[in-house]
């Protein structure tokens, strides 16, 4: 599971950028309920997402011309530097090298390979996300990819992540648990699996990291979702073992997944 107990390579933050950022704090406050707050006056437009009052993402405008609107997630790094040298030598392509967030902590942003868009975060005065693995926030992540045996080498050697194998039904596969380095198998956070075209379509065959939001009425919010200009691609379906979930986009065409998921 997630916590808030972040460790190398973990997930720590999640991030919207955002065509409209108006219309994307309005979809996102629908399905979720999120309230937006200022990250202050020289931030470039940059908002805290909150539920309950604790921060579970931040939200801002595209800031370059030809960047893509993307769901951007962080993962905690002891050394920026030293992950942007091995995103480099494994192939990796560095879009914004390491940079000091107003003394908060230090960030880059990378692809994989394959595509995959993902950010790395050094922490200072900030560790990242107050609420995790409860209702409408962030309990898993999810990596689409066309290559899952490079995407594994790939992360395994950048973060250390273990991974454990779990045959999909109807021989569509194998899905791969993520865990930490070292943590134990119920520090398990995310999930990889290999994509086709079909379901790389909103990234151009580009491997695709997204979120995966804790609702405890996925019906509801499946239905908000497509009311509110998303898209539906699937769902609400039972996934055995592990809960109710449909895999959805915004307006923008950035992924998500929500779950409901399975009692222990």
């Amino acid at each position: 599971m997630i916590t808030t107990d972040f460790v190398s390579g973990s997930p720590c933050w999640i991030e919207l950028g955002a065509s409209d950022l108006q219309r994307s704090l309005d979809f996102y406050h629908g399905l979720f309920g999120w309230q937006a707050e200022s990250a202050g006056p020289d931030t470039g437009g940059y908002m805290i997402l909150r539920s309950g009052g604790k921060a579970v993402g931040g939200a801002a405008p595209l800031m370059e011309e030809g960047q893509p609107p993307a769901w951007s997630l962080y993962f905690q790094t002891d050394d920026t530097e030293a992950t942007t040298r091995t995103v480099t030598r494994l192939g990796g392509t560095v879009h914004v090298g390491p940079m000091d967030v107003m003394g908060m902590g230090v960030m880059a942003h990378y692809s994989d390979p394959q595509g995959s868009h993902f950010a790395a975060w050094q922490p200072l005065s900030f560790p990242g996300l107050e609420a995790v693995d409860e209702p409408n926030s962030l309990m898993w992540v999810e990596l689409w990819t066309p290559d899952g045996d490079a995407g594994r080498a790939f992360y395994a050697e950048l973060f250390g992540w273990e991974f454990e194998a779990f045959p999909l039904p109807e021989d569509q596969g194998t899905y791969w648990v993520l865990t930490p380095a070292g943590a134990g198998a119920d520090r398990g956070m995310g999930g990889l699996m290999p994509a086709g075209p079909e379901m790389l379509g909103a990234t151009q065959g580009r491997g695709d990291w997204h979120p995966v939001f804790h609702v405890e009425d996925p019906e509801a919010v499946t239905a908000r979702v497509g009311e509110s200009g998303g898209t539906v691609y699937m769902g609400p379906e039972e996934m055995p073992g592990v809960g109710r979930l449909s895999a959805c986009a915004d307006p923008d065409g950035n992924t998500f997944v929500l779950l409901k998921p399975s009692p222990m």
